[in-house]
């Protein structure tokens, strides 16, 4: 899931990282999200950062697109991306605040110990076996918590990876060379199926020509022409000839690297696009899901320094700023403090929901998640809710996404001048 949030910049910034464009493109998004969430922090208004990064990209994909030169096919922003993205944004926040609702409920008719619907009283640790519950639902929202978040962190380090040093971190120099007889056996297969359903395409078309054309076919999001699959055959040729030649990953020089990794994006990207596309039997989309699994193992990963680091970050982060925020959670949303059962409850919802988020490959909102279980429990206790607390968080919500894209790209079209 490293990756899925990345997909929504053009097809061009994501093969030129390491460009003047690129470099752009890295800051603007870098600096746009930080300043707006360090903004929300600062006002101790929960906010969500994955939300910040969509506006970052569609922000700079806009701007790219402004810039670009009359007449040139020059992809914005991958709006079917960017709609699969909002969906799990939009619908996360729903499914918070009436499941952990549902489940508090449940939790009453079932547990009816008291001090479980207490609220804290001063220093006063809870009873032994409520703080076990919620170190334990805590440390699940932690953890998920970071399988989500972090990875949207992995893809944006790996983007700058890639462009500062392509030569050690563009294609993944770690696969071993055990597996190479099985890329270059699937790289064949795909070759022979994209040859047999690129009828009448040019026996002379060259690896630059082919690059073209996916190219100019992602932008338009129409992959289905024998043009096409003609030049997806030269590409998974080109692909397969460049492994037997060097044996492995590691051994690719640095010369070969960025058309070698263009290659394998652009097939990759295009079997994506692709989808169920007519045409193809199901043995056929078994070949290429499997050929496509293959070059996301060659061109998406993740080190594992880079996990580490990401990691201690968003732990020291929280260590750092967890306060403005844990204030408002705690004890602005609801017209009473919370509950240990109204957090357990948010807590236990919150981390099912971002796991099976993870899990489908979804970037979802921890923040609107937690916020939505803890007011989903506070309606459902009778407790009430803080309009002014709500109007603010959903005014944070609504205008996220315009200011994360004026930000970005402003940056960018200032990034480009400077570049």
């Amino acid at each position: 899931m490293a990756y899925s949030i990345v997909t929504l910049l053009p097809v061009e910034l994501i093969l030129q990282a390491g460009s003047n464009a690129g470099y752009a493109m890295i800051f603007a998004l870098l600096i746009a999200a930080i300043v707006w969430n360090l903004a929300t922090w600062a006002f101790g208004i929960p906010n969500s950062s994955s939300h910040a990064l969509v506006g970052s990209i569609m922000g700079v994909g806009l701007a790219n697109q402004i810039l670009a030169p009359a007449g040139a096919a020059t992809q914005g922003v991958d709006w079917g991306q960017v709609q699969k993205v909002f969906s799990a944004l939009l619908f996360s926040p729903a499914c918070g605040f009436l499941m952990a609702a549902l489940l508090l409920f449940v939790m009453k008719l079932l547990v009816k110990n008291k001090a479980l619907y207490r609220a804290p009283e001063g220093d006063k640790p809870p009873p032994l076996w409520i703080r076990g519950l919620l170190i334990f639902t805590c440390t699940g929202v932690s953890f998920s918590h970071g399988g989500n978040d972090g990875q949207k962190g992995m893809g944006l380090i790996m983007l700058i990876l890639i462009g500062a040093a392509p030569t050690a971190y563009a294609l993944n120099r770690a696969m071993p060379e055990s597996a190479m007889p099985a890329f270059i056996e699937s790289a064949g297969h795909a070759q022979q199926i994209f040859a047999s359903h690129g009828t009448g395409t040019p026996a002379d078309l060259t690896e630059q020509q082919a690059r073209d054309i996916v190219g100019a076919a992602l932008r338009a999001k129409a992959v289905s022409s024998p043009e096409i699959f003609g030049a997806l055959s030269v590409l998974s040729t080109d692909i397969s000839t460049s492994v037997k030649t060097y044996g492995s990953m590691k051994a690719v020089p640095a010369a070969a690297v960025p058309n070698v990794r263009t290659d394998m994006y652009l097939v990759a990207d295009a079997i994506r696009v692709m989808g169920d596309a007519q045409g193809f039997n199901a043995d056929e989309k078994k070949s290429l899901k499997s050929f496509q699994s293959s070059l996301y193992s060659g061109t998406r990963f993740i080190p594992l320094w880079v996990k580490i680091s990401v990691a201690i970050a968003l732990g020291l982060g929280t260590m750092v700023g967890w306060k403005r925020i844990v204030v408002t959670v705690g004890e602005k949303i609801g017209k009473t403090h919370m509950t240990y059962a109204e957090g357990a409850s948010a807590e236990l919802v919150a981390m099912t929901t971002i796991g099976l988020a993870e899990r489908y490959g979804l970037p979802v909102s921890t923040t609107h998640i937690l916020s939505s279980g803890v007011a989903g429990t506070m309606w459902s206790n009778g407790s009430g809710l803080q309009l002014s607390t709500l109007r603010s968080m959903a005014l944070a919500w609504v205008t996220t996404l315009p200011a994360a894209m004026a930000i970005s790209g402003f940056l960018y079209v200032l990034f480009r001048q400077i570049f």
